[in-house]
C-alpha cells in the first residue's frame, strides 16, 4: 500500500524450491523419440479419438553375427552397423560422397562470394526472374497421411526386403498422457523381446501371462515359442489395440501353434473380471487354464509410479500363492536419472522404489512360499533393432513352495 492505495505492479512471491514449479502431463517414448519420421504412420484414430501409428520393428533373429553381441560397454549401434546390408551400405557411401562433393563446392563458393575487404558479399537473385516453374523436382510437401487399415503394404521399400518374418508390426499412439503411457512402446519391452527371443528353450511350450502388456510386443513375440500367453492390462481401448498388433503380426506365431489371449487384469482388484458384459473377460475355463499351468510372468516399463510399482508386487505375490506350479517372474526395467528440486541432485526415485519391493519381496518368511531375487546378465544377443543402453535391466523373481522339514520320531521326542 501507498498512502492508502494498493500497488499491482509488485510480484507475486516465488514458490518454494521443493514445491513444483510447473507441470507437463505429456510423455513420449524415446523408441518414437528417436524412430524416423518416415516410419510413424498414422493409420487412424482410436477409440478416445487418439491419433494411432503404425511402426515396424527389425526382428535380426536370422543374423549369425548376434551371437557375440552383448551388453558390455552398451555399444549396440557398432554392432547395428555390423549387419547392415552391403545395399545399404554402398548407399550410404555413394552419400557420404556425395555430400563430401558438397561440402568442396560449397567452401568455394564461399572462397568466391568475399569481397576484397574479406566481407562476405551475398548475391541475391532478383525475385522476377526466377522462373514460374522451377527446373527441378518440387519440394516435397510435408502433411498427415492416414493409411486405410486394410492396407497391407504401409512400410515401404525396407518392409519388403526383409520379409514378413523379418519385422514386426505395432500400432501404438505417441506423446501420451501419464495414464495412457502404455500404448507407446518402450525400451524395456524390447529389452525383454530380446531376452524372450535369445532365450527360447525357457518359454518352449509354457503358459505364460503378462503383466502390463500395453502394445502387446513382448506377448506377441512369447508365443512363437510358447503355447498360451495371456496379455493382460487395463482399458477396452488399450486391449483393443493389442489385439490389433496380434492380429497384425499373426503370421510371427502361427508357425509355432501358439494362442494370445487379451485379458483384462486389473492390480488394483483382488479378482478377476468374469462379467460376460464385460470386453476381454476371463472365462471360468481360462482362469483354470490360468492358475493351472502359468509358470511365466513377464513385466515390462510398468515401474515408473511408486503406486504402481507396489500394486504389482502385491499381484505377483496373490497370482504366486494361486498358481499350482513354481514360478519365475521376468521384470524389466529402466534405470531413468532425474534431476529433483527436492533432492537439488540427480536421483533414480521410480528404480529405487522397485529395488525396495524386491528386496522386501525376496525377505518375506513364514509362508508357503519362498521369493528369490537375481539380476539377468545382460550379455544375451540383441535381436531387435533399437538404443539397447546401460540402464536397461531385468531382474527374475523365482516363486517356489516352502517344503516343510522332515521331522522323525527321534527328533520329536
Amino acid at each position: 500500500m501507498v498512502d492508502g492505495e494498493p500497488r499491482p505492479w509488485l510480484p507475486s512471491p516465488s514458490p518454494a524450491m521443493d514445491e513444483i514449479t510447473f507441470k507437463s502431463d505429456t510423455v513420449l517414448s524415446d523408441v518414437h523419440l528417436h524412430t524416423p519420421n518416415q516410419r510413424h504412420l498414422m493409420v487412424r484414430l482410436s477409440g478416445v479419438g487418439q491419433p494411432v501409428f503404425l511402426s515396424q520393428f527389425k526382428l535380426l533373429w536370422n543374423q549369425a553375427s548376434q551371437t557375440d553381441s552383448g551388453a558390455e560397454g552398451g555399444n549396440h549401434r557398432a554392432h547395428h552397423a555390423e549387419v547392415t546390408s552391403p545395399a545399404r551400405r554402398s548407399c550410404s557411401s555413394e552419400g557420404a560422397s556425395l555430400q563430401a562433393g558438397a561440402d568442396a563446392t560449397s567452401q568455394e563458393g564461399m572462397a568466391a562470394q568475399l569481397d576484397e575487404d574479406g566481407d562476405l558479399d551475398v548475391v541475391r537473385r532478383p525475385r522476377a526472374a526466377s522462373p514460374s516453374k522451377p527446373s527441378g523436382p518440387p519440394r516435397d510437401k510435408v502433411h498427415p497421411m492416414i493409411l486405410t487399415q486394410e492396407e497391407d503394404d504401409v512400410l515401404g521399400d525396407e518392409a519388403r526386403e526383409s520379409g514378413p518374418y523379418d519385422v514386426i508390426k505395432i500400432e501404438h499412439t505417441m506423446a501420451t498422457p501419464l495414464e495412457d503411457v502404455g500404448k507407446q512402446v518402450w525400451r524395456g519391452a524390447l529389452f525383454l523381446a530380446d531376452y524372450i527371443l535369445s532365450q527360447r528353450d525357457l518359454f518352449q511350450g509354457r503358459t505364460v501371462l503378462e503383466l502390463g502388456a500395453g502394445t502387446g510386443l513382448a506377448s506377441i513375440l512369447a508365443a512363437t515359442v510358447a503355447q498360451t500367453v495371456y496379455c493382460t492390462d487395463v482399458g477396452a481401448d488399450l486391449l483393443a489395440m493389442c489385439q490389433r498388433n496380434i492380429a497384425l503380426n499373426s503370421h510371427l506365431t502361427a508357425a509355432g501353434g501358439g494362442v494370445i489371449k487379451v485379458k483384462e487384469l486389473d492390480w488394483l482388484k483382488d479378482d478377476l473380471c468374469t462379467d460376460p458384459e464385460v470386453p476381454f473377460s476371463w472365462s471360468e475355463e481360462d482362469i483354470s487354464d490360468l492358475y493351472g499351468h502359468t509358470t511365466i510372468l513377464l513385466a515390462a516399463e510398468v515401474f515408473y509410479d511408486d503406486d504402481l510399482t507396489d500394486a504389482l508386487f502385491k499381484t505377483l505375490s496373490r497370482l504366486a500363492h494361486r498358481l499350482k506350479n513354481a514360478s519365475t517372474a521376468i521384470l524389466s526395467v529402466e534405470k531413468r536419472l532425474n534431476f529433483t528440486l527436492r533432492h537439488l541432485e540427480v536421483t533414480c526415485e521410480a528404480y529405487d522404489h522397485f529395488r525396495s519391493c524386491l528386496r522386501r519381496l525376496e525377505g518375506l518368511t513364514g509362508g508357503r512360499l519362498r521369493f528369490a531375487v537375481e539380476p539377468v546378465d545382460a550379455s544375451f544377443p540383441q535381436l531387435l533393432v533399437y538404443e539397447r543402453i546401460q540402464q536397461l535391466e531385468l531382474w527374475k523373481v523365482f516363486v517356489e513352495p516352502v517344503t516343510e522339514p522332515i521331522v522323525s520320531a527321534d527328533t520329536a521326542s
